[in-house]
C-alpha cells in the first residue's frame, strides 16, 4: 500500500479539489483507492462525494487524571510536561486534558502513581464509500484545542482498510497537523498556485517535508495568474513539477456544483494523468 498525502502551504490552493478528483481518477482506473480526509477541523471532501456513510466511531484520546487520594503534591509532573497541560500550585494540581498530548511522561514518571491516564472524546471518524472507493472523514469536536490526534487516528484507520492506495487531504499550512498528515507518507504532493503568498507557503511546506526525507513534487494549480517565481523556485531548488492545472472558468464552476472537475474539464484530467504518471514512478 502507497500513502500519498496532498498537501499545500496554504489554504485555498485546490487541495481537496485535488484529493477527491486523485482518488475517483485513481478509482476510475481500476486502482483500490482509500480517500482519508484528514483536514478534521473543516473536513470537506463528502459535500462533494456525498457517500454513504457505513461506520461511525468515537475518537478519544488519553489524557491524565489526578487521584487526590494518592497525590502528595510533589509538583514534579509539571516540570516533566512540556505541554502545559499540567499546572502546579501550592495545595493543588491542575490538570488541563485538551492540552495533553498523550505522551504518558507525567503518569509513567508518578511515584505515587497518582496520574492514571484516562480516555476523553475528540472527535468523531466515519467510514463510508462513494463512486467506487472508500471515504473516511475525520471530524473535531467542536472546543478541541489540538488536531494531531484526530488526524493520527483517522489516517490509523485509513490505512487498516487501504490495500493499493491511500489518498489523504492534509490540513492547509506547514505546522504540526501538516507534519503529522505527511508523517507515514512515502510521497507528497504539494499544491501551489503563482503567486506570492503561494511562494512564500511553499517555501515552508518545502522545508518541513525535506525535514523529514519525504519524496515529493509540487502542483502548480491556476496556471496563468500571478508570476514566474514559482517556477524559477522550483528549478533551483531541482523540485519536480508534477502537473500544471490552468486558471480555468470550467473549474471553478464545476467545484461550485460540486462536479467531479476530471469528467469536466479535459486539461485537468490531463494532469491527473501526469501525476498518476509521477506516482507509478516513484512506486
Amino acid at each position: 500500500m502507497r500513502q500519498v498525502t496532498v498537501a499545500s502551504g496554504k489554504g485555498g490552493t485546490g487541495k481537496t479539489t485535488l484529493s477527491l478528483n486523485l482518488a475517483a481518477y485513481l478509482s476510475e482506473i481500476n486502482q483500490d483507492v482509500v480517500l482519508a480526509d484528514a483536514d478534521v477541523e473543516e473536513p470537506n471532501s463528502a459535500l462533494y462525494l456525498k457517500p454513504k456513510w457505513e461506520e461511525s466511531i468515537v475518537a478519544t484520546k488519553a489524557a491524565p487524571v489526578r487521584d487526590e487520594q494518592k497525590c502528595v503534591l510533589c509538583n514534579q509532573c509539571a516540570s516533566y510536561c512540556h505541554f502545559n497541560a499540567i499546572m502546579a500550585l501550592p495545595s493543588e494540581i491542575l490538570v488541563f486534558p485538551k492540552l495533553c498530548h498523550s505522551c504518558y511522561a507525567c503518569s509513567q514518571l508518578c511515584f505515587a502513581q497518582a496520574l492514571p491516564m484516562e480516555e476523553f472524546p475528540m472527535g468523531e471518524i466515519k467510514v463510508g464509500s462513494s463512486m467506487g472507493f472508500t471515504c473516511i472523514e475525520g471530524r473535531l469536536d467542536v472546543g478541541q484545542e489540538m488536531a494531531t490526534p484526530l488526524i493520527a487516528k483517522t489516517i490509523q484507520k485509513a490505512s487498516t482498510i487501504a490495500k493499493e492506495w491511500l489518498i489523504v487531504d492534509a490540513p492547509p499550512g506547514s505546522s504540526c497537523s501538516f507534519l503529522e498528515s505527511i508523517k507515514q507518507s512515502q510521497i507528497v504532493l504539494l499544491v501551489t498556485e503563482p503567486t506570492p503568498f503561494g511562494l512564500h507557503d511553499l517555501k515552508a511546506a518545502v522545508e518541513a517535508t525535506r525535514a523529514l526525507g519525504k519524496s515529493f513534487g509540487v502542483v502548480l494549480n491556476r496556471v496563468g495568474i500571478g508570476d514566474s517565481k514559482v517556477l524559477e523556485y522550483c528549478e533551483n531548488e531541482k523540485i519536480p513539477i508534477v502537473a500544471k492545472i490552468p486558471h480555468d472558468e470550467m473549474i471553478a464552476k464545476s467545484c461550485a456544483r460540486g462536479e467531479l472537475v476530471f469528467q469536466k474539464v479535459e486539461d485537468f484530467k490531463k494532469a491527473l494523468e501526469d501525476i498518476s504518471q509521477f506516482l507509478g514512478e516513484e512506486r
